[in-house]
């Protein structure tokens, strides 16, 4: 059994490198583990910003399962996450395949699609925000009143919240995934297509039998990060369809679970409660991602 390193001489020889990580150490520990570890601990207490913390236990959670709200930001999330999650992923693995070829017109096509990803979110907002106004203003209403229709409430129905959620999203993040498609596609050997082609392979099942099945690391990663973001929605929310009096919209029809945070947290200053909502967030989005972790790495090695 190899002698373990005396500290001194590890210190003499590894000093500089231990030294070197230092600022950066600290800045973690001080922006991140911290904060962390305080956010852990305010949602066992009750807390509004102003007067001590008073330790409750588990009190936050409890309330949690039985607060109507917050289940119903839950229900408004999943259906949101499922459908913007896989909306986006097909379109985006659909533009990859029509746009990803080296001409000069798929690389402006490439290029209009992925604009929004890189385009300040806020913005993005205020621009659908003018679009889908209730007035004659918006762009939306003076597309239906060309083709002989009537102005829709578009932001004050609730049954169109949802659609319009997930439709933003999909516009806004379908060209982010599209050009990790197209990394994707590129890293495929051409060999494989050729060797399929001679033996008589369609289209359709190279697609099914190589692009498919070589592109699932892709896959995994932009439906892991995409169910990231959408769990996380704040701004289309906010922004879009907050009202004077909830922050969900009409009959907050488009309630998340951020936004719902946002609202105990910084408006009714329940920073405890608030803290029990994002740790259950996050517990939430860590088992769906390691769900997907998995199953991607049982697909490949099938």
């Amino acid at each position: 059994m190899a002698n373990p390193v005396p500290l001194r001489s590890r210190l003499r020889r590894y000093g500089t490198s231990y030294a070197m990580l230092l600022p950066f150490l600290a800045l973690f520990a001080a922006f991140l583990i911290w904060p962390l570890a305080n956010s852990l601990y305010l949602s066992f207490t009750t807390f509004d910003g102003i007067n001590p913390a008073a330790f409750t236990g588990l009190e936050n959670f409890r309330r949690l399962a039985e607060d109507t709200r917050f289940l119903h930001a839950l229900s408004n999330t999943s259906v949101y996450v499922v459908a913007s999650v896989l909306i986006g992923t097909l379109l985006s693995l659909g533009l990859a395949l029509a746009f990803g070829g080296p001409s000069w017109t798929h690389r402006i096509m490439r290029t209009i699609f992925f604009l929004p990803s890189v385009t300040s979110s806020i913005a993005l907002m205020l621009m659908w925000k003018w679009v889908l106004f209730p007035s004659d203003v918006g762009l939306a209403n003076t597309i239906v009143r060309w083709f002989g229709g009537t102005a829709v409430a578009w932001l004050a129905t609730p049954g169109l919240t949802i659609p319009i959620l997930v439709l933003m999203a999909v516009w806004g993040g379908m060209g982010y995934g599209m050009v990790l498609y197209v990394a994707g596609l590129g890293s495929i050997p051409q060999e494989y297509y050729e060797a399929a082609e001679i033996d008589g392979a369609s289209a359709w099942r190279r697609l099914l039998h190589i692009t498919l099945p070589l592109l699932r690391p892709v896959t995994t990663y932009v439906v892991v990060t995409g169910l990231i973001g959408a769990f996380q929605v704040f701004e289309a929310v906010y922004i879009v369809f907050r009202g004077t009096n909830s922050v969900g919209g009409v009959l907050d029809s488009g309630l998340m679970i951020v936004p719902y945070l946002y609202d105990q947290g910084f408006t009714h200053f329940k920073l405890g409660y608030a803290s029990a909502i994002a740790w259950v967030l996050f517990l939430v989005i860590f088992v769906l991602s390691l769900v997907n972790l998995r199953l991607g790495r049982a697909m490949k090695e099938l």
